[in-house]
């Protein structure tokens, strides 16, 4: 890459800056020839896409690079998009228009409401970005470690720092960074386990959650004039989702709570060493409290610290954490305690003692002396308690019926539970709920999958005792529609000590995946909250959470229904709580690309139908989403803020509803004939599943080891049984982008009133997110490109026929949303995003183009493992290059 390169790019002087230096590590490390031909190849690409010529793929001159240059070339192409993703979320770091708590708070202090008000809200608040394992991420960890530290130097060169603390000069470890990345393999010879997917979560929590919630507590503080609740909290799924995922085990659940543990209590013994340096007051000079008195009397006794009482207490203070830790982590800490003394039984006592360091330090009204490490420590400890983040459990009501079903027969309760009615399931299941005897023996020989469910809430059970139950209080249930698959889980739980007095401290939550699981999600919800045990459940918990997907929603029934039908399934949710006086919290599933979910967080969330959000939701991080949005401590906390300042708008927000019906029965109509479209071509065409399977590369993505889990939940190979992350990760490969919007351009078109569609663009939340995010797939996608991936099916009349139907579609969708939004191109009101999507054009279309070829290499047989090696590399640098592809 070249300063030449300044001609497109010039808008973001970073690009410029890291693309130079790209150039001449390229330069240096590849040899003057692959520089000169990966310059030539960008400037064919960078003029073809500004007009200056009509190239086609020949005129690239791809075709001259060997299969060692095509790797290199690759390589280099999947570093600048890396380069420049960081650079422009840099150049990007001011947040969403609006989406600040100082910004919200001034539209709600126009709106008349107060911050008496948030606070109030807060207090019973929560707000919780839920990290999972779902394998969008393709980059290795290493490669994103290389990129943060980029990002460090970069901040220090903002500052006109001109060397690191080491003594070098700044420009040059940024060049020695991008000289590593290059030197770097960027794809893994092994699959993920479910220890490394543990790792690599653990990392963000570790290096960038730890200091950035503290932080922004801090501001949030300051802007509203007094203390709110730690409503934001840490939650993942990795180590406990067990949904399709036979690695998951009890071993991986205690794996990933041990190291959440051990990373958290490191943190606060570094906090506490900390604060014990800097609180050198002496009692000489400074009036101290009885309480902190007692406490000193605990700690360091020698005459150098007579007079120190807030060191000699901390002193105490550290060594009760050190026997905490060495409890729970079981070794002792790196820095060792000078004394001996008793464990925090619980992260509450921990947070007691520095209370009465903080009371001592204020007396007199001098709150400023608690400031700063103390309170960060204390907001922390609230925040993160001795787990750090919530782990959730999850698995298909399937297993639960074939293990409960397992346990009754052993147990000579009932024969087969599974050709019992619902009714008669539900009956049984109370019985045995209200019974203290268990069901299950050591004595029996239980199948594998019987012993590995129980194996798993014991393993929760533990988890309690030895970390609080803030470790685990969520068990997601896919697949739930009935009452029975709720009581399934409070059986098993019963068989482990978690179920007691008619409730338990692990919530049960049903999760509504597809359209069908939707439109029962009501039904299923009334006969729960109606129930003795669901309504007594709520009453403890004192809310109901429900989890929706927008992953396999999408998948069963195609963009627009899908979003439509999450919307409409929450309005019902949010009357029928209301009605039974429960409060909802809903769990959002979503994923990067906008077929899972994706787009702005900020606009999804206050886009959120009236009564859904109430000051609680939680929402899945995914993939390759994880290090966009919290890679650094500075997207860390712009990203956190958006989501919990729009918790705060939506729930606060006065809403006019006088319009809702008539616009609801529009998106109703759109919805029915979307579905009908969409249906019509990936469920009903013969010959479909092998169009798309020939078509993009979901066998090679397959191949790529990326996750733990399985591409499908069996060995069909069915859509239907397909995950939906390689469904919309493949369409995404191929620039199709299929999932995020076929089947909306014949709805909106077959839609006769073009001044309601552009009315309800102006005034309805939902209806302007879910086009903008239609209108954003639209634009990465690539019709001239994909028909080249069409090329690739076997069968050319079925090819044509099938790719004809999908380019139709795809204009008749570009033609009706210019219409409804009075653009004359796509992004023309969003000048930022068009110009992010723009900047990346002529680094991708390169790269399709050789996977192309290499695909073809592929499946005529050849057996070079470069060209394995190509491919993987390709799917690793596009999908870079899109950014929320999975």
């Amino acid at each position: 890459m070249t300063a030449s390169m300044a001609t497109t790019i010039e808008q973001i002087p970073d690009i410029r800056f890291l693309g130079r230096l790209l150039g001449d590590v390229i330069r240096e490390f590849g040899g003057e020839e692959l520089f000169r031909r990966t310059e030539e190849i960008r400037s064919a690409s960078v003029d073809r896409h500004r007009g200056l010529a009509d190239a086609v793929a020949g005129d690239l001159g791809l075709g001259a690079l060997s299969l060692d240059d095509t790797l290199a070339f690759t390589r280099g192409f999947m570093l600048f998009s890396l380069l420049a993703n960081l650079a422009e979320d840099r150049q990007g770091m001011a947040a969403e228009p609006g989406a600040t708590m100082a910004e919200v708070l001034a539209e709600l202090d126009g709106a008349g409401i107060g911050r008496d008000s948030v606070l109030q809200l807060l207090a019973g608040g929560l707000a919780v970005p839920v990290l999972t394992a779902h394998p969008t991420e393709v980059r290795r960890k290493s490669i994103l470690d290389h990129r943060n530290r980029i990002a460090q130097l970069l901040r220090l060169r903002d500052r006109g720092i001109e060397e690191t603390a080491e003594g070098e000069p700044v420009e040059g470890e940024i060049r020695r960074q991008i000289a590593l990345l290059w030197q770097t393999r960027p794809l893994r010879h092994e699959r993920l386990y479910v220890a490394d997917e543990v790792e690599n979560a653990l990392s963000y929590f570790r290096d960038v959650f730890l200091d950035a919630l503290p932080a922004l507590y801090a501001r949030w503080e300051r802007e509203l004039g007094a203390r709110p609740a730690s409503f934001v909290r840490l939650g993942s799924w990795i180590g406990g989702d067990r949904d399709g995922n036979p690695f998951v085990t009890a071993e991986s659940l205690r794996l990933a709570l041990s190291r959440n543990a051990e990373a958290v209590l490191a943190w606060y013994l570094e906090r506490v060493h900390a604060l014990g340096a800097e609180l050198s007051i002496s009692s000489e000079l400074a009036p101290v409290t009885t309480e902190l008195l007692a406490l000193a009397d605990h700690g360091d006794h020698g005459p150098t610290r007579a007079d120190e009482p807030y060191r000699r207490a901390l002193v105490w203070i550290y060594a009760r954490l050190a026997a905490t830790y060495a409890a729970i982590v079981g070794h002792p800490p790196p820095r060792p305690a000078s004394l001996e003394a008793e464990r925090y039984a619980a992260a509450d006592e921990f947070a007691a003692d520095l209370r009465a360091v903080a009371r001592s330090l204020t007396q007199g009204g001098h709150g400023e002396l608690a400031a700063g490490k103390l309170e960060a420590l204390l907001r922390g400890i609230e925040t993160f308690g001795f787990h750090l983040a919530t782990l959730d459990l999850r698995q298909n009501a399937d297993v639960h019926e074939r293990v409960v079903a397992e346990l009754l027969k052993t147990a000579g309760l009932e024969p087969d539970y599974l050709a019992l009615a619902e009714d008669d399931r539900a009956a049984l299941l109370r019985r045995e709920l209200a019974s203290p005897r268990l069901l299950s023996t050591p004595f029996a020989g239980y199948s594998d999958e019987t012993r590995g469910e129980l194996a798993i809430v014991h393993a929760a059970a533990e988890a309690h005792a030895r970390y609080g139950p803030g470790c685990i209080n969520a068990y997601l249930i896919s697949k739930a529609n009935s009452v029975s698959d709720l009581l399934e889980v409070f059986t098993l739980l019963k068989e482990a000590g978690l179920w007691h007095g008619g409730g338990s401290p692990i919530e049960a939550i049903p999760l509504f995946e597809t359209i069908a699981d939707l439109e029962r999600a009501e039904t299923v919800m009334r006969a729960w909250l109606t129930s003795p045990e669901g309504s007594a459940i709520a009453a403890a918990h004192r809310y109901q959470e429900v989890m929706v997907g927008y992953s396999d929603s999408n998948k069963d029934g195609g963009y627009f229904t899908s979003v439509w039908s999450l919307h409409r399934t929450s309005q019902q949710l949010a009357s029928l709580f209301a009605e039974q006086r429960v409060t909802l919290q809903l769990f959002h599933g979503r994923g990067g690309a906008v077929g899972r979910g994706g787009g702005s967080a900020f606009a999804a969330i206050t886009a959120q139908p009236a009564g859904t959000v109430q000051g609680r939701i939680r929402i899945t991080e995914q993939g390759e989403v994880i290090a966009a949005k919290y890679g650094t401590r500075d997207s860390a906390l712009l990203n956190l803020e958006a989501m919990a300042s729009a918790t705060v708008l939506a729930s606060l927000k006065p809403r006019s509803l006088s319009t809702r019906e008539r616009y609801s029965a529009a998106a109703a109509t759109i919805s029915d004939a979307a579905f009908r479209a969409y249906r019509g071509l990936v469920y009903d065409t013969e010959g479909f599943k092998t169009f798309f399977r020939q078509m993009t590369p979901i066998t090679e993505i397959a191949d790529l080891k990326i996750g733990s889990r399985p591409a499908s939940r069996t060995k069909s190979d069915r859509i239907e049984d397909l995950r939906a992350i390689p469904w919309v990760f493949s369409w995404a490969q191929a620039r199709v982008m299929l999932p995020g919007w076929f089947g909306v351009g014949s709805a909106l078109a077959a839609f006769d009133d073009l001044e309601l569609l552009r009315e309800m663009d102006q005034r309805w939340p939902f209806f302007r997110v879910t086009l903008d995010n239609l209108e954003m797939v639209l634009a990465k996608s690539d019709l001239r490109i994909a028909e080249r991936y069409a090329g690739l099916v076997e069968d050319r009349a079925l090819a044509d026929a099938l790719f004809g139907r999908i380019r139709d579609e795809w204009q008749r969708t570009h033609d009706r949303l210019l219409e409804i939004t009075g653009q004359s191109a796509l992004l023309e009101k969003s000048p930022a995003l068009d110009a992010s999507i723009r900047l990346r054009l002529p680094y991708i279309e390169p790269l399709n183009l050789l996977q192309l070829e290499l695909l073809k290499r592929h499946r005529a047989g050849e057996t070079d493992p470069r060209i394995t090696d190509g491919i993987q590399l390709s799917i690793n640098a596009i999908a870079t290059a899109l950014r929320n592809s999975g």
